[in-house]
């Protein structure tokens, strides 16, 4: 590629924001056109982010849609909920790519949007036109839609390791259980009581019980995945998911409990030994060739140690025949694998890159 691929980055400041700005400036393909920020305007990176020892003479500007838009071809939004679509709505519009990091276009129902968010949807037409960006799962999608919606930290770690066992038949999916334990950064970059380090120090606690926002995504993706497996099938997935605070600054580990289906009973009750066989062979059929997806059987648990600041998720799984279920486990970065990396890999996706570039 001869032309550099111009960007802009709105929000900026944010862990995610942060991320992203990391990613894009070493990224080969890349010309970081713009940042902005309000709080941080008129000041060099540098200033602001001196671990990205940046040495060029970019800054922060305040966000101007008309100048973003003569200024970049692509633009990533790393804003809260609500407000991306200021920005997203315009900027279509004007023909540029959108990657956009909140959750505004992750749904495809503006009344589900409302039921989780508890405000109407500011852009409902444009819900339609958006494509949820887990590239493992959308990838054709993505490589023709000019508005990406990046999934949230937690629906990744859910939604890969379950989504093969979902489309074979499996698993009952009407009993599924997803807990979660995320680093504080998942909260965001904010000056709240709840996140000081002498509340979170040493301790573990729930949150978001029982209706985390993130189950709307979680439920409308598993719900989608049986529908274009069992198209006879027209009742929605619904799933019971508890989400832990715990005191590290990035990664999720996710465990997920699944009731064996009697399909997979019939198949493999007598024949135990190549069950875990069965469920190794699903994996790698459906992620053998994924770049960032580390399949570890059931032999080794994923560790958050391993995928921090990394832009991949680990995914092994356990029979226990004791009490007739699967269970999954999978690790990820809350900030790369389950933001801005994703991210930038559709990024890679839709501009016909390496989906490698620029995160390893």
């Amino acid at each position: 590629m001869k032309n550099k691929i111009k960007v802009a980055v709105i929000g900026a400041s944010g862990y995610s924001g942060e991320q992203l700005v990391a990613l894009l400036v070493n990224h080969p393909h890349v010309e970081l056109t713009t940042v902005t920020s309000r709080q941080y305007a008129g000041r060099n990176l540098s200033d602001v982010f001196p671990s990205l020892h940046y040495r060029g003479d970019l800054c922060f500007t305040e966000p101007d849609i008309d100048a973003i838009s003569k200024n970049a071809e692509a633009v990533f939004l790393a804003l809260p909920h609500g407000v991306a679509s200021d920005f997203a709505c315009p900027l279509v519009e004007k023909g540029l790519k959108i990657f956009d990091l909140s959750a505004d276009f992750r749904l495809r129902s503006a009344d589900t949007y409302q039921e989780f968010y508890q405000h109407d949807h500011p852009a409902p037409a444009l819900l339609q036109k958006a494509v949820y960006g887990s590239p493992e799962i959308y990838r054709k999608e993505i490589k023709s839609s000019s508005l990406i919606a990046c999934p949230g930290c937690y629906p990744t770690s859910i939604l890969l390791p379950t989504i093969p066992l979902l489309e074979k038949g499996w698993i009952d999916p009407e009993r599924i259980t997803a807990d979660s334990l995320s680093g504080v950064s998942g909260a965001g970059r904010k000056a709240e009581l709840d996140y000081l380090f002498v509340e979170c120090n040493e301790s573990l606690r729930a949150y978001g019980v029982p209706k985390h926002r993130h189950l709307s995504e979680i439920e409308q993706e598993l719900s989608l995945a049986q529908k274009r497996a069992f198209p006879e099938i027209a009742k929605p997935v619904v799933i019971s998911f508890t989400p832990h605070l715990m005191p590290v600054s990035r990664g999720i580990l996710t465990t997920l409990y699944f009731e064996m289906s009697p399909t997979f009973k019939d198949l493999f009750l007598s024949d135990k030994a190549n069950a875990s066989l069965g469920i190794t062979n699903l994996y790698q059929e459906k992620y053998g060739n994924e770049p960032f997806v580390s399949f570890l059987g059931d032999t080794r648990l994923p560790d958050t140690k391993n995928v921090v600041r990394t832009n991949f998720i680990e995914i092994s799984f356990k029979l226990d025949w004791r009490m007739n279920r699967i269970l999954a486990f999978s690790a990820i970065d809350n900030i790369v694998k389950g933001a801005s990396g994703q991210a930038v890999q559709a990024f890679n996706i839709s501009y016909q890159l390496p989906e490698t570039t620029g995160l390893i």
